[in-house]
């Protein structure tokens, strides 16, 4: 009987050498293991911080866009004090409705902060126009309805306002015309801090629609906020 070659002697792997090959994979998978373990939470959290940022973003662009439809409607001919109650943490206004399905007409908007499980949360309602002329005067008399979510923890959002005098205060009320401007500031709910996404809006209709008509000014609400309103806000700079 022939040996065989010994080039065949040769062929294939010992078992020493699968040996080594097997721990240098184990070695190689346990070190990609380890990196991913230390980048994957890096990676979620970036990942969690821009689409928070996303989301402000969004919010912040429709609760501007709604302040700026705020329309100067008092609750009747006789009073020329128009609906709108600015807070720090709230506003309550009149604008033309808004959303699919909907009839042409005004409603009463409340955006508001609020609390749940998870945390502050600022909540856009509506009320039908109707129900405040219907005998309801004040906004927590009304029934709203339709919440949505504008922007949520951990960012926190308050809001100012200034008439033609440009001064900030803190409040709004009892003004015989709207503010000319909204200023909304978005800050940590941790830390305070006040965010670069802070912006302003200025609203379109200040004064009401029979003024165009009029053909003096003692005709229209005075300019300014009123001297309740005034006094009430604090001045937070020009």
């Amino acid at each position: 009987m022939r040996n065989a070659p010994a080039s065949s002697r040769n062929a294939g792997f010992t078992l020493v050498e699968m040996l080594l090959a097997t721990i240098l994979m184990v070695t190689i998978l346990g070190a990609l293991a380890t990196v991913t373990a230390q980048w994957l939470p890096n990676w979620n959290r970036g990942f969690a911080r821009l689409q928070r940022a996303e989301l402000v973003a969004a919010g912040l662009e429709r609760l501007v866009a709604d302040l700026a439809a705020a329309e100067n409607i008092s609750a009747s001919d006789a009073n020329d004090i128009p609906i709108f109650d600015g807070a720090e943490l709230s506003v309550t206004f009149i604008r033309t409705t808004l959303g699919p399905n909907t009839f042409t007409g005004l409603e009463v908007v409340q955006i508001a902060e609020t609390s749940d499980d998870r945390g502050p949360a600022l909540v856009r309602k509506t009320a039908p126009f109707a129900s405040m002329m219907g005998g309801a005067r004040q906004s927590d008399q009304l029934n709203f309805s339709n919440p949505v979510v504008v922007i949520r923890a951990p960012y926190r959002v308050s809001f100012s306002y200034a008439g033609p005098d440009r001064v900030w205060r803190a409040t709004w009320r009892g003004a015989v015309q709207l503010p000319r401007a909204i200023r909304v500031r978005v800050r940590d709910a941790a830390t305070s801090m006040t965010l670069a996404v802070s912006t302003s809006t200025l609203i379109h209709a200040e004064l009401p629609a029979r003024c165009t008509m009029a053909n003096t000014t003692a005709n229209c609400p005075r300019n300014g906020p009123s001297a309740s309103s005034a006094n009430t806000g604090s001045v937070q700079g020009r």
